[in-house]
Protein backbone atom coordinates (compact mmCIF):
# COMPACT_ATOMS: atom_id res chain seq x y z
CA UNK A 1 0.00 0.00 0.00
CA UNK A 2 1.07 3.59 -0.53
CA UNK A 3 0.33 6.46 1.87
CA UNK A 4 -2.88 7.62 0.13
CA UNK A 5 -4.31 4.09 0.33
CA UNK A 6 -3.47 3.95 4.03
CA UNK A 7 -5.14 7.31 4.65
CA UNK A 8 -8.23 6.18 2.76
CA UNK A 9 -8.41 3.04 4.89
CA UNK A 10 -8.02 4.80 8.25
CA UNK A 11 -10.15 7.89 7.41
CA UNK A 12 -13.22 6.50 9.25
CA UNK A 13 -11.08 5.97 12.37
CA UNK A 14 -9.64 9.49 12.15
CA UNK A 15 -13.00 11.20 11.64
CA UNK A 16 -13.79 11.70 15.36
CA UNK A 17 -10.25 12.67 16.42
CA UNK A 18 -8.19 15.83 16.27
CA UNK A 19 -5.66 15.23 13.48
CA UNK A 20 -2.52 17.23 12.74
CA UNK A 21 -1.28 16.17 9.30
CA UNK A 22 2.22 16.53 7.86
CA UNK A 23 2.96 19.03 5.10
CA UNK A 24 2.68 18.44 1.39
CA UNK A 25 1.12 15.37 -0.10
CA UNK A 26 -0.09 13.76 3.16
CA UNK A 27 -2.22 16.84 3.92
CA UNK A 28 -3.41 17.07 0.32
CA UNK A 29 -4.35 13.39 0.34
CA UNK A 30 -6.23 13.56 3.65
CA UNK A 31 -7.98 16.74 2.49
CA UNK A 32 -9.11 15.00 -0.71
CA UNK A 33 -10.10 11.73 1.00
CA UNK A 34 -12.05 13.08 3.98
CA UNK A 35 -11.84 16.80 4.71
CA UNK A 36 -12.98 17.46 8.28
CA UNK A 37 -12.86 20.56 10.51
CA UNK A 38 -10.97 18.37 13.00
CA UNK A 39 -8.09 18.03 10.51
CA UNK A 40 -5.28 20.57 10.74
CA UNK A 41 -3.36 20.55 7.47
CA UNK A 42 0.27 21.62 7.70
CA UNK A 43 1.07 23.78 4.70
CA UNK A 44 4.68 24.80 5.26
CA UNK A 45 6.43 23.45 8.34
CA UNK A 46 8.25 20.20 7.64
CA UNK A 47 8.96 18.15 10.72
CA UNK A 48 6.62 19.96 13.09
CA UNK A 49 3.41 17.92 12.90
CA UNK A 50 4.53 15.77 15.83
CA UNK A 51 5.55 18.80 17.91
CA UNK A 52 2.31 20.69 17.26
CA UNK A 53 0.26 17.56 17.94
CA UNK A 54 2.03 16.93 21.25
CA UNK A 55 1.49 20.53 22.34
CA UNK A 56 -2.19 20.29 21.49
CA UNK A 57 -2.54 17.01 23.40
CA UNK A 58 -0.85 18.52 26.46
CA UNK A 59 -3.17 21.56 26.32
CA UNK A 60 -6.52 19.73 26.27
CA UNK A 61 -8.15 16.31 26.81
CA UNK A 62 -9.32 15.19 23.35
CA UNK A 63 -7.39 12.51 21.48
CA UNK A 64 -4.82 13.99 19.09
CA UNK A 65 -3.25 12.04 16.25
CA UNK A 66 -0.24 13.49 14.44
CA UNK A 67 0.29 11.97 11.01
CA UNK A 68 3.92 12.40 10.10
CA UNK A 69 6.30 10.90 7.58
CA UNK A 70 9.67 9.29 8.12
CA UNK A 71 11.37 12.14 6.28
CA UNK A 72 9.72 14.77 8.46
CA UNK A 73 10.52 12.94 11.68
CA UNK A 74 14.14 12.63 10.54
CA UNK A 75 14.29 16.42 10.06
CA UNK A 76 13.08 16.97 13.63
CA UNK A 77 14.49 14.06 15.65
CA UNK A 78 14.32 16.21 18.76
CA UNK A 79 10.59 15.62 18.81
CA UNK A 80 10.98 11.98 19.89
CA UNK A 81 12.76 12.64 23.21
CA UNK A 82 10.35 15.54 23.77
CA UNK A 83 7.41 13.15 23.32
CA UNK A 84 9.05 10.58 25.60
CA UNK A 85 9.60 13.09 28.39
CA UNK A 86 6.23 14.86 28.14
CA UNK A 87 3.72 12.04 28.26
CA UNK A 88 0.21 12.85 27.08
CA UNK A 89 -1.98 9.76 27.13
CA UNK A 90 -4.32 11.39 24.61
CA UNK A 91 -1.53 11.60 22.01
CA UNK A 92 -0.71 9.25 19.13
CA UNK A 93 2.14 9.85 16.71
CA UNK A 94 1.53 7.92 13.50
CA UNK A 95 4.68 7.82 11.38
CA UNK A 96 3.91 6.65 7.86
CA UNK A 97 7.31 5.24 6.94
CA UNK A 98 7.60 4.80 3.20
CA UNK A 99 11.39 5.17 3.22
CA UNK A 100 11.21 8.30 1.09
CA UNK A 101 10.64 12.03 1.01
CA UNK A 102 7.29 11.56 -0.71
CA UNK A 103 6.36 15.21 -1.21
CA UNK A 104 9.60 16.10 -2.99
CA UNK A 105 9.91 13.24 -5.46
CA UNK A 106 10.41 10.03 -3.46
CA UNK A 107 14.11 10.50 -2.74
CA UNK A 108 15.17 7.81 -0.23
CA UNK A 109 15.39 8.61 3.47
CA UNK A 110 17.69 6.91 5.94
CA UNK A 111 14.59 5.18 7.36
CA UNK A 112 14.49 3.37 4.03
CA UNK A 113 18.06 2.27 4.59
CA UNK A 114 19.66 1.36 7.96
CA UNK A 115 17.83 3.67 10.39
CA UNK A 116 14.85 2.22 12.27
CA UNK A 117 12.49 4.90 13.58
CA UNK A 118 10.97 2.26 15.85
CA UNK A 119 14.38 1.71 17.47
CA UNK A 120 15.06 5.46 17.59
CA UNK A 121 11.73 6.18 19.33
CA UNK A 122 12.43 3.44 21.89
CA UNK A 123 15.99 4.69 22.42
CA UNK A 124 14.60 8.19 23.05
CA UNK A 125 12.46 6.76 25.86
CA UNK A 126 9.08 6.41 24.21
CA UNK A 127 7.40 3.63 26.19
CA UNK A 128 4.67 2.47 23.82
CA UNK A 129 6.11 2.07 20.32
CA UNK A 130 4.49 -0.24 17.78
CA UNK A 131 5.77 -1.09 14.31
CA UNK A 132 3.09 -2.32 11.95
CA UNK A 133 2.74 -3.18 8.31
CA UNK A 134 0.38 -1.01 6.26
CA UNK A 135 -2.35 -3.64 5.92
CA UNK A 136 -2.55 -4.05 9.71
CA UNK A 137 -2.70 -0.38 10.70
CA UNK A 138 -6.47 0.09 11.18
CA UNK A 139 -6.93 -2.21 14.20
CA UNK A 140 -3.63 -1.05 15.75
CA UNK A 141 -4.63 2.60 15.43
CA UNK A 142 -8.08 1.93 16.88
CA UNK A 143 -6.47 -0.01 19.72
CA UNK A 144 -4.17 2.92 20.49
CA UNK A 145 -7.14 5.31 20.57
CA UNK A 146 -9.13 2.96 22.82
CA UNK A 147 -6.09 2.25 25.03
CA UNK A 148 -5.73 5.91 26.03
CA UNK A 149 -1.98 5.62 26.34
CA UNK A 150 0.56 7.75 24.50
CA UNK A 151 1.61 5.70 21.49
CA UNK A 152 4.08 5.99 18.64
CA UNK A 153 3.06 3.88 15.65
CA UNK A 154 5.54 3.33 12.83
CA UNK A 155 3.60 2.09 9.80
CA UNK A 156 5.83 0.58 7.13
CA UNK A 157 4.50 0.96 3.59
CA UNK A 158 5.46 1.36 -0.04
CA UNK A 159 6.69 4.60 -1.52
CA UNK A 160 4.51 6.29 -4.10
CA UNK A 161 2.20 9.23 -4.67
CA UNK A 162 -1.03 10.00 -6.41
CA UNK A 163 -1.45 13.18 -8.42
CA UNK A 164 -3.73 15.73 -6.82
CA UNK A 165 -4.07 19.50 -6.52
CA UNK A 166 -2.75 21.61 -3.67
CA UNK A 167 -5.12 22.58 -0.88
CA UNK A 168 -6.73 25.86 -1.94
CA UNK A 169 -8.37 26.53 1.42
CA UNK A 170 -6.93 29.63 3.04
CA UNK A 171 -4.59 28.80 5.95
CA UNK A 172 -6.57 31.17 8.20
CA UNK A 173 -9.74 29.19 7.43
CA UNK A 174 -7.94 25.92 8.20
CA UNK A 175 -6.73 27.36 11.51
CA UNK A 176 -10.05 28.92 12.52
CA UNK A 177 -12.23 25.90 11.82
CA UNK A 178 -9.72 23.62 13.57
CA UNK A 179 -9.68 25.90 16.63
CA UNK A 180 -13.49 25.75 16.74
CA UNK A 181 -13.33 21.94 16.54
CA UNK A 182 -10.82 21.85 19.41
CA UNK A 183 -13.01 24.13 21.52
CA UNK A 184 -16.25 22.22 20.89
Amino acid sequence: MIRSEILREIAPILRDQLVVCNIGLPSQELHMIDDQPTNFYMLGTMGLSSSIGLGLALAQDKTVISIDGDGSVLTNLGTLPTIANNVADNYILLIIDNGSYGSTGDQPTYAGKKTSLTAVAKACGCDNVIEVQDKDLGPVLQGAIDGKKQTVIVCKCDSGNIKLPVITMDPVVIRDRFMKAVAS
